[in-house]
């Protein structure tokens, strides 16, 4: 089922990792509400990007524009909102998404597998945030919503570098909307827990099996579920709430 929340129309919401996942289902959900969907893509991805353009624009976006960016990089970063921000306005909301994850026993953990899934999980999610901050002090009704993980707050066997990353996005979320309440802007973050994507529909049944004894709903969520959440965050119908970790994992961490 999807969810509308009329105030989203128009609204420029920038949605990092928005190619593939729970990414792409937030910026098509986004965009069947009018928004105007704000994505990355990384150099030499343009015709990729003139693709997810189109077919937002072909759900009811009010726009879709994509910038070149790599999370791990900041001067590409500041650069291509500087850039919005000057020809189109203010990012008005924003769902850091973008993130991977180097699965590895600790014996066999390598440092550069450690250093990539912080720098983008983690140090990404603040420097978008923070390239996006003075723009959120003369925008109104500002939301940011990070996307972390289940494991951020049970941790998991054989994902140590992922684990430490989305738990740390817990703080940056607490800390960042401390910092920026008195100006209005909100920040919260969701928790998903196993989500169907081309990444657990690779799995092994076997495997799925196993995951499915653990939850007590009995069955995995769906990215729509997730992009729900995320509209709600981002819309004025959660107006009065900031700070929060909130789970979607059908009773996985309770």
């Amino acid at each position: 089922m999807k969810v509308n929340f009329d105030d989203l129309k128009g609204k420029k919401v920038l949605v990092t990792g928005a190619t593939r996942g729970i990414g792409r289902e937030i910026v098509r959900s986004l965009a069947t509400q009018g928004a105007h969907v704000v994505f990355n893509y990384r150099e030499g991805k343009e015709s990729v990007a003139k693709e997810i353009e189109t077919e937002l624009k072909e759900l009811g976006a009010t726009d879709a524009t994509g910038l070149m960016f790599d999370v791990t990089n900041y001067e590409q970063i500041k650069s291509a909102i500087d850039t919005f921000t000057k020809d189109v306005g203010s990012i008005e909301g924003l769902v850091n998404n973008a993130g991977i994850s180097k699965d590895q026993i600790v014996l066999r953990l390598k440092e550069e597998d450690i250093q990539q899934t912080l720098d983008t999980n983690l140090k990404g999610s603040i420097m978008v945030a923070q390239a996006c901050s003075r723009g959120f002090l003369r925008a109104e009704n500002v939301s940011v919503v990070n996307i972390s993980s289940v494991v951020g707050l049970m941790g998991n066997a054989s994902q140590i570098a992922y684990s430490a990353s989305k738990a740390g996005m817990l703080g940056f979320t607490k800390s960042f909307a401390k910092e920026l309440a008195g100006k209005n802007v909100r920040c919260n973050a969701i928790c998903p827990g196993f989500i169907t994507t081309d990444m657990t529909d690779a799995l092994d049944d076997k495997v799925k099996e196993t995951y499915l004894t653990q939850i007590p709903l009995k069955r995995l969520g769906d990215a729509q579920e997730v992009a729900n959440l995320t509209s709600f965050l981002l819309s004025n119908a959660s107006a009065y709430i900031t700070g929060e970790v909130i789970k979607i994992d059908g009773g996985l961490y309770i």
